[in-house]
Formats: structure tokens, C-alpha cells, sequence
């Protein structure tokens, strides 16, 4: 069964995923994505804490995986750690005439086992009962349910278009649906958030803010739905519309990425004290969040707007920490360096930056958020609180050695957790980075592979990295690419046994 916590936020996460279909009616392909999210909605309800659909789809993104895909074993699990979940939930459905039948099994990603197997069968038009049935069983006895407003139950025909909405492959066919579910009921919200990412994602933002202004404030989506007003008057750069709204947010729960699109308000429209300067608002979203590299690039972006150099150092040093493959972050600081007098490192994060094909503007780099909040790793600093004894580098090679093992044992979840905590300590590791590129071209990671070599590289350069490079734009299939690392990596070894296995597999003796 599912392990439930007193601290909601801090409890195992579940990750539901899109049932299967076993008779492949494409009369019916919305009941797998649909049964997902009202098994992951009544979860919620009754204090598991499941991941999102907004969550389970940036997975999918990172992984290019196709939404409407068959997935393996293999994949489901790495989607499963992406959004750091402890358990998912899998299974298939049936239509025999009327009567849907519906089983799930939830796997413990650690144990590998099904902890927990659940079957039920109803009418389709009882659909939403039918799911509600499988999550209480699902649900352990002790869940404490978290006090929320009252639900929007949809008529299945509103919500059969409301999936179909959200499934639709253009946007013309996703708002048609949205349309429909609205009209057949006004007020389920949720259609009107969606039909806000689709006009988001179209850039019309006119039609986007008219889609979630019709949100009342006793709607269980208000507070999305006001976040989403706030980002459709940024983008229209009604800047003192947009703080208004944020504010009111603020006001009511300052939750970090509220606080961080108040900074970037300010940073667009200019600030006072009075009203609050940047600087401000990206510290309290960094202190309520900083495990995010985002907010702590933008408090260094915002104090190197404001010249303060070695304010900017410091946090856009933090931001790298996080996220070691960050270009802007790694052009930024290196402009703060300079500004400082520090001309070296100032020409080595330059050059980092140029090799993570940065964008190289200067203005226009603060970063907004799109979600009200979505959770992250817990904090790396906590993890190394009873270690402090030892020095940075000691710690980190402890670390550097422990991934080793977990990589052998082919354990990549626990090998990345520890290379994060060397990378946190000694961000500029080579042999750190090298086995993280290994780690994201062994699960089809080509990109962050290849950002993972280049900092390798940058870091110290070496037959082994430019080599290991080389295949990951192998299997990007940028061959040209491929064979100059390939060479590269001869001009320092000739022996290089990877580098000539590299030129073998592109042709090339």
C-alpha cells in the first residue's frame, strides 16, 4: 500500500500513470489518459500525495517520449525517478460492451515489486465512481485528507471532452473539445486552464487572459487561475496589471514562484523601494526554495544589473552549483569576474560559456515561472550537514567514489544522487562529469550528455572525455561532430582504444 506522511508535501510521491487500452478502440483512447488523471485527482483527495499531470508530461518532454506512447518497463521506471516518485501505478482497461473493467498494480521503484493490485468493474457511465473505488482501495487507512475546497464534478461527457481536449494534436482540435466541455457545463474550470495552455503556446495572450478571467474566486482553480492572469499581463507587459495580481498572491501565500515573478516584474517595468526591488523578491523566492537554479540565477542576474559584482558572484556561483550546464549562467558570472577585476576565471567561464552554445544577450535572461509550484529534490545542503567535519574536495571524491560503485551495479538513481552531491562540493569535477554524460547517454539522454562531456572537457581535457563525447553526437547522429572528437581524442592519445572503436561504428578506420 501507499506510505503516508503527517507533512503532506514531505511524503512518498506516487506517480500515476496512463492506463492502457487493451482493445485499442480509438473510440475509447481517452480512457487511459482519463482514468490517470481521476486515479491521480482522488489520491490527492484523500492524502496520498500523487504527482501531477503537469509533472508526469514535463517527464515526458525530457525524455522525448510521445504522450499517447506503449512504454517499457524501463521507461515508465526512469519517468517514475525524473519526477522523483517512490511508487507508480500502472495498468490497463477493457470495454466489454458497457461494462469497463479496470486493473492497476503500484510498484515500489526501489524494491521493483508490486506492493499493491487492484481490480474493479463498472458501467462506463460510472466511470468516475469506478476510479474513485480503485484509489480508496489504494489509499492506506492512516492518509490523513488534507482539508480543500469542494471538487467540480464533470457529466463523463464534459469530462470525455476535456481529455480529448488536452490529448488533441492541434490546437484548433484541442480548443474545439475545451469549447464544448465548456459549454455543456460553464463552470468546470479546469477547461478554461486549459484552454490557457493552448492559447499560451499559440501566443495569444489576449485570448489566454479571457480564458481564465471567467474563473470566480470561489472556484477551487482561482489561485491557478489569478497565477495564470498574472503571466498572460507579463507577456501583454501590462507590468503594473501583473504586479497587482502577483501581489495579491503574495499577500495571501508567498509561495517562491510567485515571489520570483514579482522580481521579474520589477525588473521589467523598473522598482522602488516602495514597491519592492528585484533583488528582494528573488531572495525570498531562493529562501523558500533553493534547491531551484532558476532563482538563484535570477538574484545573481539581478545584482549584476545592479552592479553589485561580488553579490552576483556569489549567487550566480550557487546557480552553477545547481546546475552545472547552465550557458547564461556561466556568461554571467564571467561578466561579473570581469567587472571585478578577476580577468582568469572571468576568460574560463567564458569559455565554458561559449562551449554550452549560450545565448550571449545580456538583457532579457531573467527566467519566469509557469507553475504555481511544483516540488524538488529535498535540499542537497541538508544531505551534507553531518559531513561538514571534512573538506570539500575530500567529501567530494567520497562521493565521486560512491557513484563509481553505483554505476558499475548499473544503480544510475543512487550513482546521480551522490555526482550531484560531489558536483554541489566541486562543481567543476571532470571525472564527475564524465561518469554524468556516461549515466545520460546510457538512458537515451543525448543532449545532457553532451553538456555533461563538455564541461568534462572544459574541466580537463582528455582522449577519454573528447572520445565519450564523440558517441553521444554519434547517437545525436551529428556525425561530422563525432569524428572530430574522434580525432581530437587520437591527437592526445593515439592508443585510444574508445576513439578508434568511435571511428569503427562511423565508417571510418
Amino acid at each position: 500500500m501507499f506510505l503516508a506522511n503527517a507533512a503532506f508535501a514531505q511524503s512518498p510521491r506516487v506517480l500515476v500513470m496512463p492506463l492502457e487500452t487493451v482493445t485499442r478502440d480509438p473510440k475509447i483512447f481517452w480512457l487511459g489518459e482519463g482514468a490517470a488523471v481521476l486515479l491521480t485527482d482522488d489520491l490527492l483527495s484523500l492524502g496520498v500525495n500523487a504527482i501531477t499531470r503537469q509533472e508526469r508530461q514535463q517527464a515526458f518532454e525530457k525524455l522525448q517520449v510521445p504522450a499517447a506512447a506503449a512504454l517499457t518497463d524501463a521507461t515508465v521506471i526512469r519517468i517514475g525517478q525524473i519526477v522523483g516518485a517512490t511508487q507508480v501505478v500502472v495498468g490497463a482497461l477493457q470495454l466489454d460492451g458497457d461494462v469497463l473493467n479496470v486493473h492497476v498494480r503500484a510498484i515500489a521503484l526501489e524494491q521493483g515489486r508490486v506492493v499493491s493490485s487492484v481490480s474493479e468493474r463498472g458501467p462506463l457511465s460510472e466511470l468516475l465512481a469506478t476510479v474513485d473505488r480503485i484509489a480508496r482501495r489504494l489509499t492506506p487507512s492512516d492518509a490523513k485528507v488534507p482539508a480543500s475546497p469542494p471538487r467540480q464534478q464533470p457529466s463523463l461527457a464534459v469530462f470525455e471532452n476535456y481529455i480529448k481536449g488536452l490529448l488533441a494534436e492541434t490546437p484548433d482540435t484541442a480548443i474545439g473539445f475545451l469549447d464544448a466541455a465548456l459549454k455543456a457545463q460553464p463552470s468546470y474550470d479546469r477547461a478554461r486552464l486549459a484552454l490557457w495552455d493552448v492559447y499560451d503556446d499559440e501566443g495569444e495572450d489576449e485570448l489566454a487572459l479571457e480564458a481564465v478571467a471567467a474563473v470566480g474566486p470561489e472556484s477551487p482553480y482561482a489561485r491557478q487561475a489569478t497565477f495564470l492572469q498574472g503571466l498572460s499581463q507579463l507577456y501583454l507587459k501590462r507590468f503594473d496589471a501583473a504586479y497587482q495580481t502577483f501581489k495579491a498572491l503574495a499577500d495571501a501565500q508567498p509561495t517562491a514562484s510567485v515571489m520570483n515573478n514579482l522580481g521579474v516584474i520589477q525588473l521589467r517595468r523598473g522598482s522602488t523601494p516602495q514597491s519592492g526591488v528585484p533583488t528582494y523578491f528573488f531572495t525570498k523566492a531562493a529562501e523558500a526554495d533553493p534547491d531551484d537554479p532558476d532563482y538563484v540565477f535570477n538574484l545573481g542576474y539581478a545584482y549584476w544589473i545592479d552592479h553589485d559584482w561580488q553579490a552576483a558572484i556569489y549567487w550566480l556561483r550557487e546557480a552553477v552549483r545547481r546546475n552545472p550546464a547552465d550557458g547564461d549562467a556561466h556568461f554571467v558570472l564571467s561578466g561579473a569576474l570581469a567587472s571585478a577585476g578577476n580577468s582568469v576565471e572571468a576568460a574560463r567561464e567564458r569559455e565554458l560559456a561559449k562551449r554550452l552554445a549560450s545565448s550571449y544577450s545580456e538583457k532579457g535572461l531573467e527566467r519566469v515561472k509557469k507553475e504555481i509550484e511544483l516540488p524538488h529534490r529535498s535540499p542537497i545542503e541538508r544531505k551534507l550537514a553531518s559531513n561538514e567535519q571534512r573538506t570539500q574536495d575530500e567529501l567530494a571524491h567520497v562521493y565521486l567514489e560512491s557513484a563509481k560503485k553505483q554505476y558499475e551495479q548499473e544503480n544510475d538513481r543512487l550513482a546521480v544522487g551522490d555526482l550531484n552531491r560531489a558536483l554541489y562540493l566541486s562543481p567543476y569535477l571532470a571525472e564527475a562529469h564524465l561518469m554524468l554524460g556516461r549515466i545520460h547517454l546510457r538512458d537515451g539522454e543525448t543532449k545532457e550528455a553532451i553538456d555533461a562531456f563538455k564541461i568534462a572537457l572544459w574541466s580537463a581535457e582528455t582522449a577519454e572525455a573528447h572520445a565519450a563525447l564523440g558517441e553521444a553526437y554519434r547517437q545525436a547522429k551529428d556525425l561530422d561532430a563525432a569524428r572530430a572528437e574522434a580525432q581530437r581524442a587520437l591527437a592526445i592519445d593515439p592508443a585510444s582504444a574508445d576513439a578508434k572503436k568511435l571511428l569503427e561504428r562511423l565508417g571510418q578506420p
